[in-house]
């Protein structure tokens, strides 16, 4: 009996795909982490199951997650949206996870002139998007000789194979190795959830998940703040202050001061940090949130 209701747990986890090697697996793994999900990942291995939580990741070449989704053989999975918009537009996002962003761009050779996407006409252009780089194309009304690359597309233009290519930059340093320069962006691109049209929405797992990845997500971008402020100077203050609701006002020794605590987009403080000291604050501190629940 007890080995049936294992298998029945089994049977019903969550399946989580991620890519099997390289940042966006690591990102992910530190995100699930985070969440308080401990995956018993060993080497080589190609599924693992999570010790405190019913899920099991399988580890999965990059290409392949969007026809897994599909299918249904995965419930779920982090991956980049570039891949989405080649292979699985009709797969539907339901989190942004905020890391790993890129963006699928065309590039030329530094040394070729380039002033508008009218010089694409006509051009060889190798990439590993097809898909993607033909919409754009269509979109732009430009015709163009589509080159379909798996690897390393930038030495394309190199080899005498292309004229340009259209592939994922990140920090654009492999473009500038293969002296090749970014001239149009098709797309901006991030890590994603992404859910299998086969999954029940309504599934009391998933819905825990996206809660506690919410809850990691939304402390990784705010701050909690507090400071010392004459007690003439608080609505100055307060109103400089966009909360979660409203700030804590705290009185200190000195009567004419109090602390104020509050929670506030890491982003937006930065525009404000100078009027709170102008407006008589002291004594800023700042500090990471570990996890912000709303």
């Amino acid at each position: 009996m007890l080995k049936r209701v294992f298998y029945f747990i089994a049977m019903n986890r969550l399946k989580l795909a991620i890519q099997k090697s390289g940042r966006l697996h690591d990102d992910s793994i530190a995100l699930l982490k985070e969440a308080g999900i401990s995956i018993n990942n060993g080497r080589d291995q190609l599924k693992a199951p999570a010790q405190n939580f019913p899920l099991e990741v399988y580890y999965l070449r990059n290409g392949d997650i969007p026809k897994y989704l599909q299918d249904g053989v995965v419930d779920l999975a982090i991956i980049g949206e570039n891949l989405l918009v080649e292979k699985g537009r009709e797969i539907e996002i339901i989190e942004r996870l905020k890391f790993s962003k890129c963006r699928v761009s065309i590039a030329v050779p530094k040394g070729v002139a380039y002033s508008s996407i009218q010089d694409l006409a006509g051009k060889r252009i190798a990439t590993s998007y097809p898909n993607t780089l033909k919409s754009f194309l269509d979109e732009q009304s430009i015709e163009a000789d589509i080159h379909v690359i798996n690897g390393s597309v930038e030495i394309a233009p190199n080899i005498g194979l292309s004229e340009a290519i259209c592939d994922i930059v990140s920090s654009g340093s492999t473009l500038f190795k293969n002296n090749l320069k970014e001239v149009e962006i098709l797309l901006k691109s991030e890590a994603v959830l992404a859910v299998s049209p086969k999954l029940d929405r309504s599934n009391t797992d998933l819905n825990e998940l996206l809660f506690r990845l919410q809850g990691v997500l939304r402390a990784r971008t705010h701050k909690y703040i507090l400071m010392n402020v004459p007690k003439a100077s608080l609505p100055q203050v307060l109103a400089l202050l966009p909360g979660m609701r409203s700030p804590t006002v705290l009185p200190l020794a000195e009567s004419d001061w109090v602390s104020v605590h509050t929670v506030i987009e890491e982003k937006r403080f930065w525009s404000v940090i100078g009027e709170l000291k102008s407006s008589g604050a002291e004594g800023i501190l700042v500090s990471s949130i570990e996890k912000m629940f709303l």
